[in-house]
């Protein structure tokens, strides 16, 4: 599975953004997907888990309620929904299929930055 991931750019605090990810090959229904980023001088943190029907999820506790992750299994598109964005929330997002728990994934997309000004 190759992973292509967009959507990224400068907002102001309180904005919306969609980031969006391509995945290629047959086999990305059948993982579970997510976000990761990491902001400048941190480590790579977990952001938000979606499973293979799109029905379980799971959230960093700083993202609860103002992020949304999505799939569409029939296309090979994962989407992040994001919303009342902070400042904080500037990082390098990354998508990834096939999750390690919360700590990591088999396939991974380059970044895409997200930068939030105040």
């Amino acid at each position: 599975v190759q992973l292509q991931a967009s959507g990224g750019g400068l907002v102001q605090a309180g904005d919306s953004l969609r980031l969006s990810c391509a995945a290629s090959g047959r086999t990305f229904g059948t993982y579970t997907v997510g976000w990761f980023r990491r902001a400048p001088g941190k480590e790579r943190d977990f952001v938000a888990r979606l499973d293979r029907s799109g029905s379980d999820t799971l959230y960093a506790d700083s993202v609860k309620g103002r992020f949304t992750i999505s799939r569409d299994n029939a296309n090979n598109l994962m989407y992040l929904q994001m919303n009342s964005l902070k400042p904080e929330d500037t990082a390098l997002y990354y998508c990834a299929a096939n999750l390690i728990g919360t700590r990591g994934a088999t396939y991974w997309s380059q970044g895409t930055q997200v930068t939030v000004s105040s």
